[in-house]
């Protein structure tokens, strides 16, 4: 029998309002292919959910690897309000990792979770469920010995049967578990059935209503806020997701989409969480540069159409009240509601303000070199957008603190014609030069770099994206290499995209010349 999910304030006077958000973009998110991050970059994402008032952040997998070891035990030490909470598996070994990284922390948390479903029991863990139980209270009772704060999960849960997952969650709390997630891990199910879930765990589980309850939804049918949101309506006080919803396969519930809804849909869900939402556009930026991964221009919140309007109906609307096709404030989410368009005649001062109101503020010096940039663009650019000053902005603050810098670039290729790249290079405040072939115009140029400035760091990705709509567009690249085990994200951009090219690959070569640990004039002196 369908379940009403409809809910009212007075129909959980006995429950708290308030919903905790566990952010896994250093974890399940970086688990994206192509979505690692460099140690200083989860710190900085890190520092900035804690800034945001995220409640919980799920800093990485401790035992995977040294690097997620340490990164984690970093931002245990550093993070000044969240619970820091580290991913363990079943065993042992797993639980004390991460109860090892997570010993600086302020308020720790150890998330361990085995699956529960017959498939994965049978074909993954290759276990008798008998086993899988023992296991369940064992994993909790030795993570409850390096925290009180210990959250179990039952992995695959949507897939499991029911009497076995609640013998499972019976026994994670009678064994000390204080959070319980039921995660949708293969994104299978839907609202109504989600829904219906936890309310049968909240009516069959002994002592499920002391502890909290967790949502944790994938994507793969689109339903991930939608199946997280029911289970906040069936009692849930936690929801895990990530920042722009990324994740493995078709990613997680996305935080911005959680946190906004429960926001302003507060007539059906008369919930509130802690998070500064007015720092949710600073954060999804933030995100998509250190991860390479654009933002969908017509995702939700957080998109670059999410609060753009072209229709001449619309703007009209718009024009006599906002409210008739924006059900939410842009500032409320960090995003300006004001369309400022500056073209080749604005001055300097209109610059500034421009610059003001898209949270930037600069020096003389590089208010004077972001200023050249944009008379030079807008020669180019019928009409210059706000993310084309970002970008250009972006772009300028990056390569002006870099100490190898372009300085000249031409690139012949075409039809029947061998590509080439003539390049000038500032290294150490030298100028190098030189002229190198590829089989085509960005291998010719990224050669021609590697005769100026010669380095064993391999490609990993080279990334196209134009800023804006139009012929004259601005292109965004992205270029990540790899040195010895480090890996670096490098951008750039310009209206030629060879020249953005260029711009991305030495970035990311600066960023290298950081990693290797040497002093700057060290690293700068490298054989030719």
């Amino acid at each position: 029998m369908a379940t009403d999910m409809t809910v009212t304030k007075e129909s959980y006077t006995d429950k708290s309002d308030r919903v905790r958000i566990l952010d896994t973009t250093l974890r399940d998110g970086e688990q994206s292919p192509g979505a690692a991050m460099t140690h200083e970059e989860k710190i900085e994402v890190a520092m900035l959910l804690d800034e945001m008032g995220i409640d919980i952040i799920e800093a990485g997998f401790p035992v995977s690897s040294n690097g997620d070891f340490e990164a984690v035990s970093a931002i245990a030490g550093l993070v000044k309000n969240a619970v820091v909470c580290g991913l363990a598996r079943a065993g042992f070994k797993d639980i004390d990792r991460a109860g090892e990284a997570l010993r600086n922390a302020g308020r720790r948390r150890i998330h361990t979770f085995i699956s529960t479903s017959p498939v994965h029991m049978k074909h993954k863990l290759q276990m008798e469920p008998s086993a899988v139980l023992e296991a369940v209270a064992a994993s909790v009772a030795r993570a409850r010995s390096w925290t009180d704060d210990v959250q179990w999960s039952a992995e695959d849960a949507t897939r499991t049967e029911h009497d076995f997952l609640c013998r499972a969650v019976e026994l994670a709390i009678k064994a000390g578990a204080t959070t319980i997630n039921i995660p949708d891990t293969v994104g299978y199910a839907t609202p109504q059935e989600y829904f219906e879930l936890l309310t049968m765990l909240a009516n069959r589980v002994p002592g499920v209503e002391k502890v909290v309850v967790s949502t944790h939804c994938h994507n793969d049918l689109g339903l991930a806020v939608a199946n997280s949101l029911a289970g906040v309506l069936a009692g849930a006080r936690q929801v895990e997701c990530t920042i722009n919803g990324i994740g493995e396969r078709a990613g997680n519930a996305a935080l911005e989409e959680i946190v906004m809804a429960l926001k302003v849909r507060k007539d059906r869900m008369p919930f509130a969480t802690g998070v500064k939402t007015e720092m949710i556009a600073r954060a999804s930026k933030l995100v998509s540069n250190v991860t390479a991964f654009p933002v969908q221009y017509n995702k939700a919140i957080v998109g670059k159409n999410a609060f753009a309007h072209e229709s001449g109906i619309h703007q009209d609307g718009m024009l006599k009240n906002a409210q008739t096709y924006e059900i939410m404030n842009p500032a409320d989410v960090g995003v300006s509601g004001t369309a400022l368009v500056l073209g080749k005649l604005s001055g300097r001062h209109a610059f500034r303000d421009k610059l003001a109101s898209l949270g930037y503020q600069l020096g003389d010096n590089a208010l004077q070199d972001a200023f050249r940039r944009f008379k030079d663009l807008a020669d180019k650019k019928k009409h210059i957008f706000d993310a084309d000053i970002i970008a250009l902005v972006d772009d300028s603050v990056i390569r002006g603190q870099d100490p190898i810098q372009v300085q000249a670039l031409k690139v012949i290729a075409g039809k029947d014609i061998a590509p080439s790249a003539e390049l000038a290079l500032i290294v150490g405040g030298e100028v190098r030069s030189g002229v190198a072939g590829g089989d085509g115009p960005v291998d010719a140029i990224f050669n021609a770099i590697r005769q100026l400035y010669p380095h064993q760091a391999s490609l990993q990705l080279f990334q196209v994206s134009a800023v804006t709509e139009g012929t004259d567009a601005q292109a965004k690249v992205s270029v990540r290499l790899e040195e010895d085990g480090r890996t670096v994200t490098g951008k750039g951009a310009d209206t030629d995209t060879m020249v953005a090219a260029a711009y991305a690959y030495v970035n990311a070569l600066n960023k290298l010349l950081v990693k290797r640990k040497k002093t700057m004039p060290e690293a700068l002196t490298i054989a030719r």
